[in-house]
């Protein structure tokens, strides 16, 4: 057994046995961060940030909420909203940060891909990160269901009927999925317990390995430049830190976040408080009615670009049907970012405009997805079908000449 000196604090107490200022050192004043580097770096702890807002204010919001057909809708529109003290704060700031935080998740999710930061050594960071976003969408789609209101009822449908279409046990996947053989009150249990434990759980666990994956590889920078990070390191705590190309984690680094934070909550809490209507559908207002169909079924901004790649196959090719060809579309968009880093043939970690062949596909790929956001709240009729299609196909082109596109860049600077 360890022998223990008799502590002159409480601090000192708390050291002796869970070793505070190794860990302080380890995770805080001696992690090293990379000077060169922007405000997007920031991203990290903004999801954090707006994580733990969504954890609090969905804690106030479960205290009210009543998971059943027949008293969800009133207790989320009447009770909540204008019975309870402040309610509608709590869902206001709820339902904007499960909007932000995907736009925040993109932003970090589109740098990294900028700056090539998921390849060599780092692609456990890439794959623990698209598992995160995953996890987030999962918790996105099955919160949109609990208001139970026409567009909750109706997404809900539509998206279990996806899994109809795995081969042999389809029919049976959608039964167990709904626990029932329609959208019902066993759907929205099972959905509001996916929501409020099960999936803030394993993404508290995917944060905490996502956090472990930096340590190894260190983060990237702005130049994607590689040096010894111990070296840096020394220089930094030898007094030299200005030629140094690393700073600590506490407090240099935390308090630059801590400036963008401060501008993101004042972003943030404008819209809680004047444009919060956007992150709140309209037709979601009206109670869940499995007799009336709305006119056009769509789901959150953030899901539109996959749902677009999902409907943008509306017609049979090859003796193969519609409704199949848009699953597998639908499986591959949201499945290929996962395999990025295998994808990128460039042997070199470089940012876009340091490739330019990458530089074009890049920003070809941004175009693309927003035409699929836009296009995909839009009725599927006439023109809006075909430049669906036109953009779904697009998207998975991209991702198939992506090995070419890298290695072309590769060749002309003579790395292959």
């Amino acid at each position: 057994m360890a022998k223990f000196e008799k502590a002159n604090s409480v601090g000192e107490w708390l050291d002796q046995r869970l070793n505070l200022t190794t860990f302080n050192k380890v995770m805080m004043t001696e992690y090293w961060i990379p000077k060169d580097i922007n405000f997007l770096w920031a991203m990290g702890v903004l999801l954090a940030t707006t994580f733990s807002i969504l954890v609090i204010s969905g804690l106030f919001l479960m205290m009210y909420y009543k998971p059943d057909i027949n008293l969800a809708f009133d207790s989320v529109n009447y009770t909540i909203m204008q019975e309870v003290a402040f309610g509608w704060l709590f869902r206001h700031m709820h339902g904007v940060a499960a909007s932000v935080v995907f736009l925040i998740i993109y932003i970090h999710m589109f740098t990294g891909i900028y700056y090539g930061s998921y390849k060599q050594g780092r692609e456990m960071i890439w794959i623990s990160g698209m598992l995160l976003f995953m996890t987030f969408s999962a918790a996105g789609f099955s919160g949109y269901m609990l208001p139970w209101g026409q567009m909750s009822y109706w997404a809900a449908m539509v998206i279990t009927n996806l899994f109809g279409g795995v081969p042999v046990i389809g029919d049976a996947l959608v039964v167990w999925i709904r626990g029932d053989f329609n959208v019902a009150d066993a759907t929205l249990t099972r959905f509001f317990m996916l929501h409020v434990f099960l999936l803030p759980v394993v993404i508290m666990g995917l944060i905490g390995l996502h956090f472990y994956t930096l340590r190894i590889p260190h983060v990237n920078n702005q130049s994607s430049e590689e040096f010894d990070f111990d070296e840096e390191a020394e220089k930094y705590l030898a007094g030299n830190k200005k030629e140094s190309k690393v700073i600590p984690f506490w407090p240099i680094f935390i308090s630059k976040d801590l400036a963008v934070l401060g501008v993101f909550l004042i972003f943030y809490f404008y819209l809680v408080f004047f444009h919060y209507n956007f992150a709140m559908d309209p037709v979601n207002f009206d109670p869940a009615d499995n007799m009336v169909t709305p006119a056009h079924i769509y789901p959150e901004w953030y899901f539109l670009w996959s749902y677009e790649v999902l409907r943008g196959f509306f017609f049979d090719i090859a003796g193969f049907k519609a409704f199949d060809i848009g699953l597998i579309a639908f499986a591959f968009a949201n499945g290929i970012f996962l395999v990025l880093p295998w994808l990128d043939r460039d042997p070199k970690i470089l940012p876009a405009h340091k490739r330019p062949v990458f530089f074009i596909w890049f920003w070809v790929l941004m175009a693309d997805l927003i035409v699929l956001t836009v296009y995909g709240k839009l009725p599927p009729t006439g023109t809006n079908a075909w430049v669906g299609f036109y953009a779904a196909v697009g998207f998975i082109v991209l991702f198939i000449v992506l090995p070419i596109v890298t290695k072309i860049d590769a060749k002309k600077r003579g790395s292959l």
